[in-house]
C-alpha cells in the first residue's frame, strides 16, 4: 500500500469568521455557545476534550469527556490514582483542547485543576450507567494488567458483590475542575489567516486580545 502523502493533505477553512464584536465578554459563556453549536451540528462527541497534564517536565495528553462547565471551571471525572490523577496532584496546572472539525473551530484552555466536592462527585456517579459504575471498581486505571480476562473476572466479581444494591462511588474516583486562567477561541479562515481571540483572567474579570495566526 502506498504511503499517505501527508505533506499535501490540506483544506481551506471558509465557513465563518470570529470577530471581537460577535463574542461574549465572558469566555465561559462563549464556550457554552460553541458547545451548543457543536451539538446542533451533530458533531460526534461534541464534549470530548484533550486534557494535558505535566509532571517532572514530561507532558501527557488524553481524551476525556467534559461533564459540566460553569464559572467554577471545566469538570471531568477520572480515577484519582490514574496517571492524569497522579500528575495533577503533583502539578495542578493543566491544559484542555476542544476541536470541532465540522465547524472549523478549536478552543484552548489553560488553568489550575482541583478536585470538586465529594458530594458533587457522588451526585454524578449516581447517574452513570450501572456498568460504568462497576467498571470504576473493576479497573485500576492506568495500571498494567496481564490479560483482558482478568479485567472481565474483576467485573464479574463486583457485579456479584453489589448484586441487588446501589453501587457506591469508589473513594479513588471523582471529578476535577480545570479553573481557566486563559481561554483561546480559534476559527479557521482561508489562507491560514485564522481568527484567534484570547481571554485572560485579570482583576476578577477577563481581558481579550487578538492573536496572529
Amino acid at each position: 500500500m502506498d504511503d499517505i502523502d501527508l505533506a499535501r493533505m490540506r483544506r481551506s477553512y471558509e465557513r465563518m469568521d470570529l470577530l471581537e464584536t460577535n463574542v461574549c465578554a465572558d469566555p465561559i459563556e462563549q464556550l457554552k455557545i460553541w458547545l451548543q453549536d457543536a451539538v446542533r451540528a451533530e458533531v460526534p462527541e461534541p464534549n470530548a476534550m484533550c486534557v494535558c497534564s505535566c509532571a517532572e517536565g514530561r507532558p501527557s495528553a488524553r481524551m476525556v469527556l467534559l461533564r459540566k462547565v460553569d464559572a467554577g471551571g471545566l469538570v471531568f471525572f477520572t480515577s484519582y490514582f490514574s496517571r492524569k490523577g497522579r500528575e495533577l496532584e503533583q502539578n495542578p496546572y493543566a491544559a484542555a483542547v476542544f476541536y470541532w472539525a465540522a465547524l472549523e473551530r478549536q478552543v484552548r484552555v489553560e488553568g489550575l485543576a482541583q478536585r470538586i466536592a465529594e458530594e458533587e462527585s457522588d451526585a454524578y456517579f449516581a447517574i452513570r450507567p450501572r456498568g460504568h459504575q462497576l467498571g470504576a471498581w473493576a479497573s485500576e486505571q492506568s495500571e498494567p494488567v496481564e490479560q483482558r480476562e482478568l479485567l472481565e473476572q474483576r467485573m464479574r466479581d463486583y457485579e456479584s458483590r453489589f448484586d441487588g444494591e446501589p453501587v457506591p462511588r469508589p473513594h479513588s474516583w471523582g471529578g476535577y475542575a480545570i479553573v481557566p486562567q486563559t481561554i483561546e477561541f480559534w476559527q479557521g479562515r482561508p489562507n491560514r489567516m485564522h481568527d484567534r481571540l484570547e481571554f485572560t483572567r485579570a482583576h476578577g474579570g477577563w481581558t481579550m486580545r487578538r492573536l496572529q495566526p
